[in-house]
């Protein structure tokens, strides 16, 4: 069996000298609350909410998410649904 290079390395590569600002970069950190906030809200939507009710849903922790989506999954209007549960 032969080497693809016959033993040798390819040629060098140049050094990445090109330095990337903090703007450049845009780094996003997303913290665990917002992370729970953004399933919920994914879940209240694939339960049928609206996207934007969903998120104001989602941002209230002291709403209880599976009954949120109980509600709706046995018959609730979910402008009823929303009256129930705020």
């Amino acid at each position: 069996m032969r080497s693809p290079c016959r033993g040798r390395s390819g040629a060098p590569l140049a050094p990445n000298t090109k330095c990337m600002t903090a703007e450049e970069l845009h780094i996003v950190v997303e913290t665990e609350l917002e992370r729970v906030e953004h399933w919920r809200a994914e879940e209240l939507v694939r339960a049928g909410y609206d996207p934007s009710d969903a998120i104001a849903l989602a941002a209230r922790h002291d709403i209880d998410l599976h009954l949120a989506v109980e509600l709706v999954e046995q018959g609730c209007p979910h402008d009823m649904a929303i009256d129930i549960l705020i």
